[in-house]
Formats: structure tokens, sequence, C-alpha cells
């Protein structure tokens, strides 16, 4: 099974029905944890929410088909034709609580609603948010619908008159990913990127009390208990939290177990379990007595050759590295190791390599003009290659749906590519005098930003192929990498003028001061899963994290390279930075500070900053100058291995300057080595 987006009980709380980024719907017996009956198969693409019929005889899925599928448990068929009219993904679905209609969000910024007999949308779509519709729910008497938005807004609406119930809730810092009624109606939860939970009083419209606080990470999902006495939240960190409504306190500690990011979490009937479904791949069930959890490959051939772009899987799982050996290859993180063959087929350099958002396919832009799919599974390429620009591809990206690729080239042109046809769609985007070196999908599909040599950033609308404002002017020299910001209000930057700079889409000007530092070119920049940071990698051989709050540097620069950093992404959990570099090897970097393996308790203490550590010529592993400590002593052997504890592995392996995982579990530290040397290890506990 793929990551699960959406979790649901059915009303009796014996099934569980859950939707995955397979695309497939299953339904699952509680007491045994078995699938019941087959996958339901239709979508074309991921399913983003599922639930089920308040009789549990149905289940209503909504996809990033634009779909909505109403689903029959007992045959497993799909009921009805399915109900189309969004123009683009259903986020959000969910039953009418009478379960005649049926309302749905997405990410064209409509609400609708859906009649279950006649598969007829209901009245007109409910218009008002300004950006994609993360999240739907009917109150309990069913007369308002409630709906969460990336504007950063909680709307009520009207289920008879069609119109917003009052004033938008406002107070959220970012966009809201969930929201809910109480069981009595008369409150609704939210949970936002901005990390906090939030109480909302429906005759009032004011927040009740102040933000529940806790989590480090986007707040994906809220559920209400039977009762009305707690709020579940599951959150990007990995974790689920108990809320109590009187005191606005957490209850107990956080429920950890999941290794992704927590998609989806809904109450059982009777309120004492929890279901949640992740990125991991697992769904799992949850005591809220006991707030406990209810029950290597060969390596292969390496780059022979520069490596110029790098990006990680969207479950996190594998990195994807292009290289000019005219090759693309899949790394395993777990192991270290080449995941199957390398991707052939190019007959010149690979400039550029992207994973599809469903992780199932590659896409590849050549200095040979073309641009290729790959099949992950079977590592064969789909189709014939896409041609059509007349000069070298630099750079290529899926659309957020997986539809469509954008390609960008030293033709001067940005052309948009149909992934069912393999033909290009409209005409060129044209407009920069000068190479196109980086261009990006926005989070919502509709709108491209492109990065060319004449030193200009340039948006322009998917729907018209025109042009958005004027230029982004600023740079001196070439820009080398673009990328939105994860809720597609800011673009960031890199030139070979050195710097990083942040740009404002609204109003189309820089945010703040450029980011300086790197004393080379800068080649590769991307956005951390949550907007607040931005990574960058450059010509001097190193990669830097930034704080966009404050544009400055976050921590030292992360070195290692040996030669120029190529290319730079987050994983998607935003703890680890991949870095591909001229000097034919992929790194892996963990920048989250909490981590227990990125500084050993004990070595902590002489490193307080961050600061990395040297091995100085008699062979100790040293705090940085100006006043070094050394450490320990290391194996010549080793010593490589240990040029910044900040490095967490190296693809290929063997790569001079590797990184060597430690047992640190019987480390002991001491102002003066021979204190703390025993001539009998074996006595040590």
């Amino acid at each position: 099974m793929s990551g699960v987006n959406s979790v649901a009980y059915s009303p009796d709380g014996r099934y569980i029905v859950s939707g995955s980024v397979d695309n497939t719907v299953r339904i699952w017996d509680v007491q045994t944890g078995h699938h019941f009956g087959k996958p339901l198969k239709g979508h074309t693409e991921r399913v983003w929410s599922v639930a089920f019929s308040p009789d549990g005889r149905h289940v209503v899925s909504g996809s990033a088909d634009y779909t909505i599928r109403i689903w029959d448990i007992q045959t497993g068929q799909q009921v009805g034709e399915s109900l189309e009219g969004h123009r683009d993904r259903v986020h959000s679905v969910a039953f009418s609580p009478d379960g005649k209609h049926v309302v749905s969000g997405s990410s064209d910024n409509t609400v609708r609603i859906w009649d279950v007999q006649t598969g007829q949308q209901f009245g007109e779509p409910l218009e008002g948010h300004t950006e994609g519709v993360r999240s739907v729910a009917y109150s309990p008497d069913g007369r308002h619908v409630v709906s969460g938005s990336g504007d950063n807004t909680v709307t009520i609406w009207d289920v008879q008159t069609g119109h917003q119930f009052r004033e938008p809730f406002v107070g959220h810092t970012k966009g809201v990913w969930s929201v809910a009624f109480s069981p009595d109606g008369k409150h609704v939860v939210s949970g936002s990127a901005d990390t906090t939970v939030r109480m909302w009083d429906m005759q009032t419209c004011q927040q009740v009390g102040k933000p529940l606080e806790g989590h480090t990470r986007l707040v994906r999902s809220v559920a209400f208990s039977s009762d009305g006495r707690h709020v579940m939240s599951g959150s990007d960190d990995k974790t689920l939290k108990i809320w109590d409504i009187q005191t606005c306190q957490q209850v107990g500690e956080p429920l950890e177990g999941h290794t992704g990011w927590v998609w989806s979490v809904a109450f059982s009937p009777d309120g004492r379990h929890v279901v949640s479904g992740s990125d991991d791949c697992t769904i799992r069930i949850w005591d809220i007595q006991t707030f406990q959890q209810f029950e290597e490959p060969q390596q292969l051939s390496n780059h022979t050759d520069d490596i110029n772009s790098v990006a990680f899987s969207p479950d996190g799982r594998h990195v994807l590295s292009g290289s000019a050996d005219y090759t693309i290859r899949i790394w395993d993180i777990q192991t270290g190791q080449q995941a199957g063959e390398p991707l052939e087929g190019h007959a010149n350099l690979v400039w550029s390599v992207a994973f599809s958002p469903d992780g199932r396919h590659v896409v590849s832009g050549s200095h040979d003009n073309t641009i290729r799919i790959w099949d992950m599974q079977t590592c064969q390429q789909v189709g014939k290659p896409l041609k059509g620009h007349t000069d070298l591809v630099q750079s290529v990206a899926f659309s957020p749906d997986g539809r469509h690729v954008v390609s960008g080239s030293d033709d001067e042109t940005i052309r948009i590519w149909d992934m069912q046809t393999c033909k290009q769609v409209g005409k060129p985007l044209e407009g920069h005098i000068d190479w196109v070196r980086s261009v990006a999908f926005s989070p919502d599909g509709r709108h491209v930003v492109s990065g060319s040599d004449d030193m200009t950033v340039r948006i322009w609308d998917m729907q018209t192929c025109q042009q958005v404002g004027e230029p982004l002017k600023g740079h001196t020299y070439s820009v080398r990498s673009v990328a939105f910001s994860p809720d597609g209000r800011h673009v960031v930057s890199g030139s070979r003028d050195r710097t990083i700079r942040i740009w404002d889409l609204q109003t189309c000007q820089q945010v703040g001061e450029c980011l300086k530092g790197h004393t080379f070119w800068v080649e590769s920049v991307a956005f951390s899963p949550d907007g607040r940071h931005v990574v960058s990698g450059s010509c001097d051989r190193t990669i830097r994290i930034w704080d966009v709050q404050t544009c400055q540097q976050v921590g030292e620069p992360l070195e290692g390279h040996t030669d120029w950093v190529q290319s730079v992404a987050f994983s998607p959990d935003g703890r680890h930075v991949v870095s591909g570099s001229k000097d034919k090897t992929v790194r892996i970097w963990n920048i989250d500070p909490s981590h227990p393996n990125l500084i050993p308790a004990s070595i902590s203490q002489y490193n307080k900053r961050n600061q990395s550590c040297s091995i100085n010529p008699q062979g100790w592993l040293c705090t940085a100058e100006p006043e070094p400590k050394l450490i320990l002593w290391i194996p010549s052997h080793l010593r490589g291995g240990f040029s910044d504890l900040r490095q967490v592995g190296t693809i290929p392996a063997d790569a001079k300057n590797f990184g060597v995982k430690v047992d640190w579990s019987k480390f002991v530290c001491g102002e003066n080595w021979t204190s703390v040397w025993n001539d009998n290890p074996e006595d040590e506990e």
C-alpha cells in the first residue's frame, strides 16, 4: 500500500475506509486488520479524501483526477457515474447527515454540493475563497457546511441559499488544512499550516480561547470526539495530539509511531479509539485510554560523471539523480544502495530530473533536446521522447496533479506537455531573451515560474499561456534556479550574482534583503515543506540554510562536497537535504537540530552552535576554530567521514568523505582522555 491520505470509521465502528496515493479506496476490518473485499478502483489519480455514508452502506471518495465517486460497500462497485464539475483536485468530501447529498472542496477554490440520487450538482458552486479549499464538513443538522482554505480562512455556508453565513473566521496565519463541526454544531475546529489548532464559536464567529499550540509542523487533520469533549489533531511532525476542549490543554503525551506525515485522523464512534493514516503507508489504531498503539539489495554501478540534478520521491524513501553520464539513477535512502537498473536512453547529459506527485513516474530533461518519462516500477521509458525544443532542456517539473510536465530550454522557450498524450499543449511560452535555466509549477498548478540567463524571473498563467505582470528584476547575473513556496505566495531565485532573492507574487516586489553568504555562483534553491526555510547549493561547494523571515543564514554552511553543488532539495518531512555535485556524489544532510543522530549528547557540549568539526593533522576530531577542543581520535581510514557531523549519508557509500554511522551509546567524555580510559572495556555497562 502507498501513502495513506485519508481515513474514516464506519458508523458502527467495525470498518475503516482509507484513500491512498495508489489511486485506490480500501475497506478494513478493525477486528482482523485485513482488507474487506478488493480495493475500490476507478480513480486515475491519488485519492485525497474518503467518507462513509451515515448508514454505512456507501463510501464517497475525492481524487486528484478532479472527480468524486460513490461506492457500494457490499458489491465493491461504483454507484452511477462519477460526479464531475471541479476543475482541479478534489481535496475533501463528506456526506450530509441524511445521506442525500455530498459536499466537496477543491483546489479550484470552490465548494460544491451534489445530489447522490441524480449525480447532479445541487445549486451553484459556493464561491468566495481565494485559494484552494482543503477541507469541508457538514454541520450535524445539515443546514451548514464549513470549509477551510489555503487563503487562511474558515468559512461557513448556508446550504439552502448557497451564500456565506456571516463573515469568514480569520486568525490563522497560514493555510487551513482541516475543519470539523462539534457534535452539537456549536463550534468548529480548524488545523493549519501555522502549526496551530483553533476553536471557533458559531454564534459569535469568534475564536474560543487561545490557539492550541504544541505541534511543530503543519496540522493536516482535526476531528472531534463523539461526546465533543476532545479534539484530535494529526501533523507533519508525525504525531497525533489529543486536546481537552474545556481547558484548551493537551491530554497526555503525543501519540508517536508514524514515520511520516499524519494526513488524516478520526475518532471511533464510541470515542475509545483513534485511527490515523500517514505518508509512511500505514494505518494505525490507537487506544485513547492507554495512549498506546493498538496493535539489503546488491549495490549496482554508480554515476561516472557530474550529477546535475537530484530530487526526493514524494514519500521521501528514494532519491533521484541525473548525471552527465547520460543516466538517471534511483537510490534507496534506507540502504544507501541503487534501486534497480539505471534509466538509460538519453543520448547526452541529463540536466534535470523530477518525480511525479504520486512517485510512480520520473521525468528527465537532457542535452539531447528531449524530455523523457520513466516508469518507476519497470525502470523503462514510457512512450516516445517528448520532442519540440530546438536546444538542450535545462529544467523539467511535474504539475501538482501529475497531468502535465513543464520544460525550460536553451531555445529560450518554456513548453507544457500532456502526460496522457505525450504531446505539447498549446504554443511555447515565449518572452525570455536568453536561455531558460529553471522552471517550476505553483502548488495549485495554475502558474509556472521561470528563471533565465536574461537575469529575470517570470510568472506564466497556465490557462492563458501568457506572462503575468512584468518580469521580476533585480538579479545582476544569470538566474540559475527558481521555486515556489508551499503556499504559492512567494518565489525564491538563486543567481550567479551569488545572491538568493525572495519575491512576493502579489506585489511583484522583492521581499527583504538579498540572502548573501555564498562566495561563488548559486546553482540551486528550494523551499522547505513548511515554507520557513530555503536551501541553496553553490559553486563554492557549500550548502546553506536560510530563514525566510529574518533573511539570515541558519547555522554554519554544510561542507563536504569537493566540487560544485549543482542541485539541492528538501526531504518531504523537512528534516533532511539532498545535494548533488560535480564530485559525482549525492549526499544526505541532517538539518534538524533536535534529531538524536545529528550531534551525540556527549559531544554537544563542545559544539553548541552546530559548528563544523574537523580532523587535525594528528587525527583528532576537533571543534571549530578559534579555540578548537579535542573530542576523540579517529583512525586514518575513517577520518574522511567526519568532515561534518550533519552529513548522515553519501551515495555512493565508498566516495571520499563518506558519512560514517557511529554507535555512540558507550561514548565517554571528559576533559582529559586518560581520565575516561578503561583498560577493560568489557566492564562497561
